[in-house]
């Protein structure tokens, strides 16, 4: 008997994942999305084996070439590769965004969780320190960070997941807020659960829905932001691949071969899409609301 009780959650937490896929296949979009952030996760992790060339080799003879048999995409203005340089730049842009989003709704959730369950002066002080942040634009905060920090990687990933963290506050804290006062919450009290365990526990897992949501968009996001930090010099650093840096190399020549700024930013376009694609299809299939 006791075995069918513990079970029982887990099915049924099988049946709601079940169905939030079933809903989610209703929309075309959303699954065009998710196939193609499945075909860059698969493009980022065999890179190795599907790009044609090394990303970083050289061949002055070849350079700007037009798109050809030998070259599917053309070479850039040192003779390399464009799609091989495309493919090793998705693993580059989805490490970024990934990375970035986990360190924004780590901090940004602890510390919105933390406002939204305690309240009073705690959630005053943390929340207007998020308000003074946001009014900073997003973008412009993650170049101060990240002209601070220097160029790179890692400095870009804490810049890009700094200047997102007052977003995943707000959102963290305004699901809290709606689930505290709830009877599953008093229980736990009632039994003595710690705070930290109440939130860890019970709150957070029951506020995935809009931070699911928000997360498939802020690695848009991310990615984004990201590109316009390589675009300017303060990301990825030559010749590392990413999708930003290898429009801004190509910016110069744009009248003359017009294929060396076309395909990364294509890239960068469809990308975007379908992870908004995704994220609008997630809302709605994790929307109670919407249930039928």
């Amino acid at each position: 008997m006791s075995e069918k009780v513990n079970d029982a959650p887990v099915k049924k937490q099988r049946r709601g994942i079940a169905e939030v896929l079933h809903r989610l296949s209703k929309s075309p979009l959303a699954m065009f999305g998710l196939a193609f952030i499945l075909f860059l996760v698969f493009c980022a992790i065999f890179c190795e084996q599907l790009a044609p060339y090394p990303y970083a080799k050289q061949n002055l003879l070849h350079a700007f070439e037009t798109p050809s048999k030998q070259f599917l995409l053309g070479t850039d203005e040192f003779g390399r590769d464009i799609l091989s340089r495309l493919i090793y730049g998705a693993r580059v842009s989805l490490e970024v965004g990934f990375i970035a989003v986990g360190i924004a709704l780590v901090v940004g959730g602890l510390l919105g969780a933390v406002a939204g369950f305690y309240g009073g002066r705690l959630d005053n002080v943390i929340m207007r320190v998020m308000d003074i942040l946001m009014s900073v634009p997003q973008t412009l905060m993650a170049i101060a960070i990240a002209a601070s920090l220097g160029p790179g990687l890692f400095n870009m990933m804490i810049a890009v997941g700094i200047s997102a963290v007052p977003n995943y506050a707000r959102i963290v804290r305004s699901s809290v807020l709606s689930i505290r006062d709830m009877e599953f919450v008093e229980a736990a009290r009632a039994v003595g659960s710690s705070d930290m365990r109440i939130i860890m526990k019970h709150i957070i897992p029951n506020s995935m829905a809009p931070i699911i949501v928000q997360s498939t968009l802020g690695v848009a996001s991310a990615i984004l932001n990201a590109a316009g930090l390589s675009f300017i010099g303060l990301g990825i650093q030559p010749p590392n691949p990413e999708w930003g840096a290898m429009l801004s190399g190509g910016r110069q020549y744009i009248r003359d071969f017009p294929h060396l700024t076309l395909y990364p930013g294509l890239a960068i376009m469809l990308t975007i899409l379908a992870l908004n694609f995704l994220g609008d299809g997630l809302r709605d299939a994790l929307d109670p609301k919407l249930k039928r």
